[in-house]
């Protein structure tokens, strides 16, 4: 297992993003008829977190501040 087990800046601002996605995705799904365009928009924030991911990635922020 690697040194950092995910506390790096791009880690965690995944999850930030991640998590947005999944709030946004939850109210969506709470309204009454559900709104399926707040839903989808959940999903692509979601899907967004992993591509802002990959870029903080390769800008080298997923290395260990050791």
């Amino acid at each position: 297992m690697s040194d950092n087990h995910g506390n790096t800046p791009a880690a965690w601002t995944a999850v930030v993003v991640a998590l947005a996605g999944f709030v946004v995705g939850g109210v969506g799904l709470m309204f009454s008829p559900v709104s399926m365009v707040l839903f989808w928009i959940g999903v692509v924030i979601v899907i967004a977190a992993g591509v802002v991911f990959v870029a903080m990635d390769k800008a080298g922020l997923h290395q260990s501040g050791h």
